[in-house]
């Protein structure tokens, strides 16, 4: 008996005297008193050689045994963890030189969306921003673009299949009449966000862009007022000295109505390129809002007239850095968009 009793002793005073220094020797400590082979274990294997008077104690100081081992290991391990993290911070060298931090960039449609917003809040219009999953009334019907109308062949449309009367909206004009369903006049907006088309897509064309519309809606609105506004635009956008031009056009929700050029000139073989050899480039489509428009919106056509116009990101985009290809725009390739500016 004495001799089982001197072992479970002898390991109990090694238990009670060990002073792991670190989270090594503290596993090993584990390993050895709690592990799935440790040393406590065969001597439970003793119990049945024990006179039956002598089994109470033994299986106490067994258990003291393990329990000694427990209360050790959780009393020593946040102890050691907490001094090798300390030292995992007395390694690092403060005055070594930080690794180089690499800066984002500004993605181009950002830098021209930003842009083009600036420019038109300084001249009072104010933010506008709505759903991209609009409803049929507020993307056709409200622009004077009825079921049967031909100017809906103009623009194939995504509909949602499970959603009866709800598409991807296909211009932003749907903004414009949200806010003059809710707002009344004086209103001055811009509202810019992404639109879908069910267009193929090409270097040229996407399914999938951005546009920024304006719309300005008061007493005695002229065309005037209309191509002064732009006329600013062109100004801040592409240098004092540009110069713009309209071209009659069609839109169903403005009449009458026409598409902006700006004069991008001749210099290069670039410039003949990009402006088929005229030195003028198109760069949005704009007209006084149809009163069939107003309305529709709530909005007395015999006491209000405003202007519309519109413009598309993604082909200002183009023009601004010389890009030959609308998918780069959506491809997130980092080694195209680290060319352009920095993140702010």
């Amino acid at each position: 008996m004495n001799e089982e009793f001197n072992k479970a002793e002898e390991i109990l005073d090694q238990i009670k005297s060990a002073e792991p220094t670190n989270v090594e020797e503290l596993e090993n400590f584990r390993i050895k008193y709690l592990g799935s082979k440790n040393e406590i274990k065969p001597l439970f294997s003793k119990m049945g050689s024990l006179k039956p008077e002598d089994r109470k104690a033994y299986g106490q100081l067994l258990n003291k045994l393990k329990n000694t081992a427990e209360e050790r290991y959780n009393t020593l391990k946040p102890a050691l963890e907490q001094r090798e993290k300390q030292a995992e911070y007395r390694d690092i060298d403060l005055t070594a030189p930080p690794a180089p931090i690499k800066h984002g960039a500004r993605h181009p449609v950002d830098i021209v969306m930003n842009r083009v917003i600036s420019i038109f809040q300084k001249m009072g219009f104010l933010l506008a921003e709505d759903r991209e999953i609009e409803d049929d009334w507020h993307n056709f019907t409200a622009m004077n673009t009825p079921e049967d109308h031909p100017a809906r062949d103009m623009q194939d449309t995504y509909y949602l299949r499970d959603f009866e009367g709800l598409l991807l909206r296909t211009h932003t004009s749907s903004v414009q009449a949200r806010v003059m369903t809710s707002a009344k006049p004086p209103i001055r907006i811009i509202a810019p966000g992404r639109v879908y088309r069910n267009e193929t897509i090409s270097a040229r064309s996407h399914c999938q862009f951005h546009q920024v519309e304006g719309l300005y809606i008061d007493r005695d609105v002229s065309f005037a007022d209309l191509k002064q506004t732009l006329l600013h635009y062109a100004r801040e956008m592409y240098g004092p000295d540009a110069k713009i031009r309209l071209r009659p056009s069609y839109f169903p929700f403005t009449e009458p109505s026409a598409e902006v050029d700006v004069y991008w000139g001749l210099e290069s073989e670039t410039d003949k390129r990009i402006t088929k050899g005229t030195g003028w480039l198109e760069i949005m489509g704009c007209g006084m809002v149809d009163p069939q428009v107003l309305e529709n919106c709530g909005i007395d056509p015999s006491e209000y007239s405003g202007f519309a116009f519109g413009m598309g990101i993604e082909r200002q985009a183009l023009l601004q850095y010389r890009i030959e290809d609308i998918r780069w725009l959506f491809e997130n390739d980092i080694r195209f968009l680290k060319q352009f500016h920095p993140a702010i």
